[in-house]
């Protein structure tokens, strides 16, 4: 024991002390210095706000601010393609230099999916279907048949499309529905002071279709202008469905 308070009064033992006291120090700040530079302390700066921009705008300003980047894209309908819509990390927080900042933008590509049975639904089943399947309603095409409002047929791109076929998210699809009259002749229904796109539909509900167009006196706008006769007209009673109607417009 009186050996080592000896040796602890000798100068090899202060110079050894010293030396472990400076390699301690020495350490501690090395340490502390390169934690600093690894985690880059107080280097902290604000996210941008991205969402609402294009993915075009977006880039540019992370590449100004020394942020990354990773893009992922999924597909909406009606939505502007390139259209930045989340963010992560949020706008405003705070972040080190060169954080891979996530961003969520839509797709121009839209994917397919299965055509869904909508045939013998109503017209309200199956417009709720097609809004569901992120599809849009087209036209409705009325033709012969005693069930009324019933889809018959669907089409697209003028071919009838069947269920379970691959077909694009956002695809325009026209209904062919019943118009509830099961006989070979319908009533002539009153078109005068219709437009003619308004004769059309109203036609086209009853199974009838437009023949001669003529015009009377100077025509300043034909989308415009009113039909003042028609033939047949409401006198003929019946008329055979696929009949056509003669009719006059005039401004």
């Amino acid at each position: 024991m009186s050996k080592l308070f000896l040796y602890l009064k000798t100068d090899t033992f202060r110079k050894n002390l010293i030396i472990a006291l400076i390699f301690i120090v020495v350490l501690f700040l090395f340490v502390y210095f390169g934690l600093r530079m690894y985690t880059k302390h107080g280097d902290a700066q604000e996210v941008p706000v991205l969402k609402g921009l294009h993915i075009s705008e977006a880039m540019k300003i992370l590449d100004k601010a020394g942020l990354n980047y990773e893009v992922d894209s999924i597909y909406q309908l009606d939505a502007k393609p390139g259209l930045v819509i989340e963010q992560d990390p949020e706008e405003k927080s705070h972040v080190k230099g060169g954080r891979t900042v996530y961003l969520t933008i839509i797709t121009q590509i839209a994917p397919e999916i299965a055509f869904p049975d909508i045939v013998d639904k109503t017209l309200i089943e199956a417009s709720a279907i097609i809004k569901n399947h992120s599809l849009k309603l087209g036209d409705t095409i009325y033709i012969a048949d005693i069930a009324r409002d019933v889809v018959l047929d669907a089409k697209f791109g003028g071919q009838s499309v069947e269920a379970g076929r691959m077909i694009s998210k956002g695809s325009r699809i026209d209904l062919v529905l019943g118009n509830g009259r099961g006989s070979n002749e319908v009533e002539v229904p009153l078109l005068i002071g219709f437009t003619l796109s308004e004769a059309k539909f109203a036609l086209t509900g009853v199974g009838l279709n437009i023949g001669k167009v003529s015009y009377s006196g100077t025509i300043l706008d034909s989308l415009s202008a009113k039909i003042i006769t028609q033939t047949p007209d409401t006198s003929s009673a019946l008329i055979s469905i696929g009949s056509l109607i003669d009719v006059t417009l005039s401004n």
